[in-house]
């Protein structure tokens, strides 16, 4: 029986008896008993890394895409297998998926690196999903492709077409300022989500689609075509038959992410008004590459690239509308001039190639902007910097109030969650529409691992005047979906003693997008004083991953990844 083991198919990673022909033999005898014949399990194998979840709404269509995924890789001579990996399902995860965000990659990373598989493809969509896929495939050094899962449609309730999540703020939003009744709330509650896939609008699962797309990492439209849509399912045979033809290596050139992968991903996700989240999530990404992400230069990027996308939240439009009016075939030919070259895709082609064979593609104009009449100057997203954010913070200046943009306020401040959620609806609440809402202790070092907690609601006494904004900091993250003068990712966080934490109520502190500056009004002296007296409270955690991840965790301007898990040299 003695043959040549080959490091490849099922005899890729064999499990260790130190006897690699028994690990063979044993493991052939065990896929047999599964119905494979000998000659499939001579075949390179194409792994699909399988997030279906009853707990991942957003993932509910992959059975069927998976099967597509096969018959594509079947075409080309190769096995396709699935297996599960964690998934994370945005609202059914508590304190908040991004706590897992890092669990899940070292899952991929981990499973990829031990199982019988030659390429890869990553499945997945709803929101963490994906950068956590992404860092773990990266770290296991295989070769892989990525299928996103697709954004949902839209639905009506009445008159007025609805998409999930910004539309569940904005009506939200309406209930608690007695705008509508508990019995309309529960009407919309059932229409928001109108199918499988991710939000419908511009939120994190769709700027991370779309920046993946502009890596290179998927087939062009695969961010955008609607997850319920039969191109979808052509989509994932073909991104089938690219993973094979990797596999068998009738394509030679690997795709590896660089710097200028990178810089092309932040130069869209600025011309998207994307979620403040992707760039957490790139910088993660960046990291497990080896590469650094300096927001100040992050800054200059987005000072000369133009929001052309007119979606929600930034906009009016929808996902679906965006991949009817040309998707990122449109906004990639805009951004042409502003792109580094040098980069080829999963099929061995460069961008640039890509971007000139779609460049006829119909483009309506009211819902992607050319470059030279953009829906806004200045880049979607910018980095702020001062006194008590001296690492950055993040304001997604697309989606806020421009009347904000210059202004000292005075600082309402809550320590905690706990804090605001109990005083925030008080009517008794000593507070004023151009005051400045605070909220500290809910950065990635704390028990909350950084929620989407940052989106502060607008207290009830002030929303019922009319007011439908106020400026908001905080050390957390908020929704991609979500808008609003918003600050976010102050760093470095309060719980570890940063600036941040020695702000207090009736402190003056001044925001000026035009300098991207944000400083509390005190001197150096009274700043140094207070910082003396901060007191860290850590909390008290003795096992499990919870420990891991708070003796580990990097601040928002790092990514948040684990400090273990960044590319070593």
């Amino acid at each position: 029986m003695k043959r040549k083991i080959k490091d490849q198919g099922i005899d890729k990673s064999l499990t260790n008896y130190g006897d690699k022909e028994f690990s063979s033999y044993l493991r052939r005898s065990f896929a047999r008993s599964m119905g494979y014949t000998t000659k499939s399990l001579d075949k390179p194998i194409v792994g699909i890394v399988n997030t279906t979840s009853g707990l991942n709404s957003c993932h509910r269509h992959f059975p069927e895409m998976i099967e597509a995924l096969k018959r594509g890789i079947q075409s080309q001579n190769c096995l396709g297998v699935d297996f599960p990996v964690i998934s994370l399902g945005e609202v059914y995860l508590s304190p908040t998926s991004m706590m897992f965000r890092n669990l899940m990659s070292m899952d991929v990373e981990e499973m990829i690196r031990a199982q019988p598989v030659d390429v890869v493809v990553l499945l997945g969509g709803c929101d963490k999903t994906l950068p956590a896929m992404i860092m773990g495939a990266i770290s296991a050094g295989k070769p892989y492709v990525v299928l996103p899962a697709g954004p949902m449609i839209t639905n009506k309730f009445e008159d007025e077409r609805l998409g999930a999540c910004t539309d569940c703020r904005r009506y939200w939003s309406k209930y608690r300022g007695g705008e509508i009744s508990d019995k309309k709330i529960k009407k919309v509650e059932g229409k928001l989500a109108a199918s499988s896939g991710t939000c419908a609008v511009m939120g994190t699962a769709s700027t991370i689609a779309c920046m993946v797309e502009t890596m290179g990492l998927c087939l062009p439209d695969a961010s955008c075509v609607p997850a319920v849509y039969a191109e979808r399912l052509k989509l994932a045979e073909q991104t089938g038959e690219i993973a094979a033809k990797i596999a068998n290596k009738k394509i030679k050139k690997i795709k590896k992410i660089n710097e200028n992968d990178i810089y092309n991903a932040l130069v869209v996700l600025l011309a998207l008004g994307g979620s403040t989240n992707a760039i957490v999530h790139i910088t993660a990404i960046a990291g497990r590459a080896g590469i650094k992400i300096d927001l100040k230069k992050f800054n200059q990027i987005s000072n000369k690239t133009p929001v052309l996308v007119n979606l929600k939240p930034t906009g009016s439009f929808y996902m679906e509308d965006f991949y009817h009016a040309g998707g990122m075939n449109v906004v990639l030919k805009e951004l042409k001039s502003l792109f580094k070259k040098n980069t080829f895709n999963i099929e061995g082609k460069k961008l640039f190639s890509v971007i000139k064979k779609n460049e006829n593609v119909f483009h309506k104009k009211e819902v992607i902007r050319s470059k030279n009449k953009p829906f806004e100057k200045l880049g979607g997203l910018i980095s702020l910097f001062g006194n008590i954010c001296p690492n950055g913070a993040i304001l997604k200046r697309s989606a806020a109030d421009k009347k904000l943009f210059e202004k000292i306020g005075t600082a309402f401040v809550f320590e905690d969650i706990k804090e605001m959620t109990k005083k925030i609806d008080d009517p008794k609440l000593k507070i004023s529409k151009n005051d400045i809402l605070v909220l500290k202790n809910i950065g990635p070092k704390t028990v909350y691992g950084m929620p989407e907690a940052g989106y502060l609601p607008i207290p009830k006494k002030i929303l019922k005047t009319g007011v439908k904004d106020m400026i908001r900091i905080s050390d957390g993250r908020m929704s991609g979906t979500a808008f609003g003068t918003i600050i976010l990712h102050v760093a470095p966080e309060s719980a570890i003693g940063g600036p941040f934490s020695i702000l207090k109520t009736g402190d003056k502190i001044k925001l000026s997008v035009k300098n991207k500056s944000l400083n509390v009004l005190i001197t150096k002296s009274e700043m140094q004083k207070r910082l003396r007296n901060v007191k860290i409270k850590a909390p008290t955690i003795k096992r499990g991953y919870l420990k891991l991840y708070y003796d580990t965790v990097l601040q928002a301007d790092e990514g948040c990844d684990f400090d273990f898990l960044q590319y070593k040299k």
